[in-house]
Order: structure tokens, then sequence, then C-alpha cells
């Protein structure tokens, strides 16, 4: 199994937010589209080892990023078309505001 490889004192930035499962195929719909904004947004930021984001049929939402250091990882609070854009059409189809949290990396494969 190949995964991207996180250094010493790299993070792990989750962000989880719930939505009604009965919304699913809408919340799929504004996270592929605002994924073509967010991709190169994201993209350009530095330290980003990687991004995924994922929607559940039970009605909940998770971005998970990979960062080589917590600096870095804290970019994405000022990112203006994650916290501004992305959130706008996320609350339009009903996703909850986010938590987000930033884990040390303790340990890999």
């Amino acid at each position: 199994m190949s995964s991207p490889s996180i250094p010493a004192g790299g993070v792990i930035r989750v962000s989880h937010a719930t939505f009604d499962p009965s919304q699913l195929a809408e919340v799929e719909q504004m996270l592929r589209h605002t994924s073509t904004y967010l991709s190169p947004a994201i993209g350009r930021l530095d330290g980003l080892l990687g991004y995924y984001a994922g929607a559940s049929p039970e009605g909940s939402v998770v971005a998970v990023s990979l960062w080589d250091s917590d600096a870095h990882a804290s970019q994405m609070g000022n990112l203006k078309e994650m916290t501004v854009d992305a959130r706008q059409e996320a609350e339009a189809v009903g996703v909850t505001l986010p938590t987000i949290v930033n884990h040390p990396l303790v340990w890999q494969i």
C-alpha cells in the first residue's frame, strides 16, 4: 500500500460537518462544483501533501488534508475560496458549519 509520506512535525487536518441525508445528491453536486475552484486554490498553498473530501449517505461530510507543518495547515483558515465561497455553497444545501481540527502526526504506515 502506498500513501503520501508525512514528515515529522506534519499535520492531518480534519474538517467534519453534517447534513440531512435526504440532501446527499445536492451535497455531492456541491462538493464537485466547489472542487473546481478549491482544488487550484488549495494546491497553491505551501506544504500541502494531499487533500481528500467525501460525503456519506448517513449525512456526514469530511475533508482530510495532509500537511508538512501546523503553520502550513493553518493557511486553510485564511483561504477565501474555502472560508467564504465554499462555506456559502455548503450552507445553501444544508451543510452545518464544520468542526476543524489539526492533528499533529503520531504515526503512519
